[in-house]
């Protein structure tokens, strides 16, 4: 396999990615980045732990979806993540309402 046939499927593998991402984002209520992965996620707790003297995060989740192009299963119950980097968590907007995308409705 050549350099180009290689960066072409990580391409193809990467806008498969990003459509499963755009497919499922709504069914989760959290979004979780770490220095390593981003999580989508409906249940999160991050707890800020001290070991000799080293501050250091650990964020356990559940009913997760992973970022991750080259997992084979993206889907996980359970994840915990201990880093001594930053992590980020945002809560994910969900209106009440959401008007159709096909313009029914519209005169």
């Amino acid at each position: 396999m050549s350099a180009e046939d290689l960066e072409k499927y990580e391409t193809e593998m990467e806008l498969q990615l990003y459509r499963e991402y755009r497919d499922i984002v709504r069914q989760f209520s959290y979004v979780v980045e770490t220095e390593r992965r981003f999580y989508l996620t409906n249940r999160v707790e991050m707890n800020v732990r001290n070991a000799d003297g080293e501050t250091y995060f650990e964020v356990e989740m559940s009913d997760a979806w992973v970022w991750d192009m080259y997992r084979p299963a993206r889907f996980v119950k359970n994840v915990r993540v201990m880093t001594f980097k930053d992590v980020n968590v945002e809560e994910l907007d969900k209106p009440d309402i959401q008007l159709p995308e096909n313009g029914f409705g519209a005169e």
